[in-house]
């Protein structure tokens, strides 16, 4: 009986908490801060005392941080930690301590798409296409990117031995090497065209992005370049200050860039050109495309705005929302959405949209990577022509609605419905299918039986690969692999290009085989200054009827 009233007893203390509580929460759920956090301290307390299951107090802190920043209902707004948070610093900042090598997971070896110029990978000799197959005596066979990245970098001044295996030479080779500080540049080498077009890519927008374009384009200058192509194409942005200061490159002082419009103080302001630009008599197309966003969507929108360029391409992603990064301790940070941009016409650069799936969606496509490219419904002619009207400081016509859409919109090449086909019948084996053309591309480096960087992709080449997919029991019938010859050809073309002759080469391929490139090489070769490329761009949206 003494048991029994105790067991009541006890019960009767858990209820008489609980009961407590409960009064408590309803009178604190409308109440003021102080009783909200009362209220948190409260359900903390008794979770941590009465749950089922053990959870200590740090685990439940940590859940509840996560549970804040997810009920906020933006995919941008996290809590970084560890590699996140040193994936981020590396991103913005370009820097990494490690070799210095560009790499790529074919056929179960890491195979090195290219070394990085002035690091210890190409100083020490390491080529395009060669297999590392151990690191520090290790074997990489199986390895994945993320394993490989992890055991090629480390501390600036460790030391670490590749053992590399080469085309063409029979022994492994040993190179021992001391990993360094390694900068990532932002801007590439340019490429000239004919007629003295310069072509520049910009990605990411890091923290020297500003000053390797100005010295990009002033050595091409001295080559005799007379208008660029800036391409912004799958650039997921980055610093708001770059993006203001790459800006500030190509317009006159005191024309705004971008406004800022946020609840916070301080969270609200224009940002001003400050000097004159270095190259006012300088024709400019910007191309983009729906994987540009974010930093380099305010390059590209304040460029339109002004009149400065032509942009090119489809309408861009959408992300205008300005995230700030509050340090919390080391290797914590909280990257908080605190306000929103605005191009100088007075755009919304955030796209719009009705759902949080539509969202997640919309987020999800800056990691998209995909053999079959799917058009981007937002650049269909209806769906332009019913966005809202802005002018630029000239009066044309702009489109807002969110993200940056183009003076001309050419949409990328598709697939045909039969290399749709051959996609669907490749199915789960593109990684095979990508082994076989690096495997291709390297054996044509080798024996040096394509010379130049121009070569035709035959009817025996293409045959070549059909049999190597075979072999590696890929089963595809003749005339599936066939609706893909098209795309067989260009793929090829361009795998044989990078490991045959590098990147360079493979840019320039793949450039003459881009509609959106051709299109801004043909408007520069006819325009003599930036006015009379912005005649030639809205001849080229608005041409007249045919006449019968």
């Amino acid at each position: 009986m003494r048991q029994r009233w105790g067991v009541i007893a006890t019960v009767s203390v858990i209820s008489f908490l609980s009961g407590g509580w409960l009064l408590q929460r309803g009178t604190a759920v409308g109440g003021n801060v102080y009783q909200q956090a009362r209220l948190f301290d409260d359900v903390l307390g008794h979770v941590s005392a009465y749950y089922v299951d053990s959870l200590g107090e740090t685990d439940l802190y940590q859940k509840a941080t996560q549970g804040m920043l997810e009920q906020l209902k933006d995919p941008y707004s996290v809590l970084l930690t560890g590699d996140d948070y040193k994936a981020l610093t590396e991103q913005t900042s370009g820097n990494y301590a490690g070799l210095g090598i560009q790499i790529d997971v074919r056929d179960g070896w890491i195979t090195v798409v290219a070394p990085l110029p002035e690091t210890p990978a190409e100083r020490a000799g390491v080529q395009t296409g060669d297999q590392i197959i151990e690191v520090d005596g290790k074997s990489t066979e199986g390895w994945k990117n993320d394993e490989a990245v992890k055991a090629l970098r480390g501390v600036a001044g460790s030391k670490v031995t590749l053992t590399v295996r080469r085309s063409g030479i029979p022994e492994p080779l040993k190179y021992p090497l001391t990993r360094a500080q390694i900068h990532v540049r932002s801007v590439p080498a340019g490429t000239m065209f004919e007629g003295n077009v310069g072509y520049i890519s910009l990605n990411p927008v890091s923290e020297t992005s500003a000053g390797e374009l100005r010295q990009e384009i002033t050595a091409m200058k001295r080559k005799g370049m007379k208008s660029l192509v800036l391409d912004l194409r799958f650039n997921p942005g980055g610093l708001l200050d770059q993006g203001v200061e790459v800006s500030d490159l190509f317009l006159d002082s005191k024309q705004e860039i971008v406004s800022t419009r946020g609840r916070a103080r301080g969270a609200t302001k224009q940002f001003f050109d400050d000097a004159r630009q270095t190259w006012p008599e300088l024709p400019i197309v910007v191309l983009v495309n729906e994987g540009t966003a974010s930093a380099a969507e305010i390059i590209a929108g304040a460029l339109q705005d002004h009149d400065r360029a032509v942009v090119v391409g489809t309408p861009t992603f959408g992300k205008g929302l300005v995230q700030t990064l509050f340090p919390l301790g080391e290797g914590v940070a909280l990257k908080l959405t605190t306000a929103r941009w605005f191009t100088p016409s007075g755009r919304t650069i955030q796209r719009i949209v009705e759902s949080e799936e539509e969202q997640a969606e919309q987020a999800a496509l800056e990691a998209s990577d995909t053999l079959l490219g799917e058009p981007d419904p937002s650049a269909s002619d209806s769906a332009i022509r019913a966005r809202p009207v802005f002018r630029t400081g000239s009066g044309r016509v702009v489109r807002g609605g969110g993200g940056i859409v183009p003076d001309i919109v050419i949409r990328a090449d598709t697939l045909t419905e039969g290399e749709r086909e051959f996609a669907k019948a490749l199915g789960t084996n593109l990684p095979q299918y990508r082994d076989v053309l690096t495997g291709f591309a390297l054996e044509q480096k080798a024996t040096k039986k394509v010379t130049s960087e121009t070569f035709t992709v035959t009817p025996e080449m293409r045959q070549q690969v059909f049999q190597r997919l075979s072999a590696k029991g890929v089963k595809l019938t003749p005339e599936e692999f066939a609706q893909g010859a098209r795309l067989i050809d260009e793929q090829l073309g361009y795998e044989i290009a990078r490991y045959a002759f590098g990147r360079p080469a493979e840019i320039r391929r793949r450039v003459g085989e881009d509609r959106q490139v051709q299109t801004a090489l043909g408007l520069l070769r006819q325009a003599q200054s930036p006015k009379e490329l912005l005649g030639l761009a809205v001849t080229a949206r608005n041409p007249e009827p045919a006449r019968n």
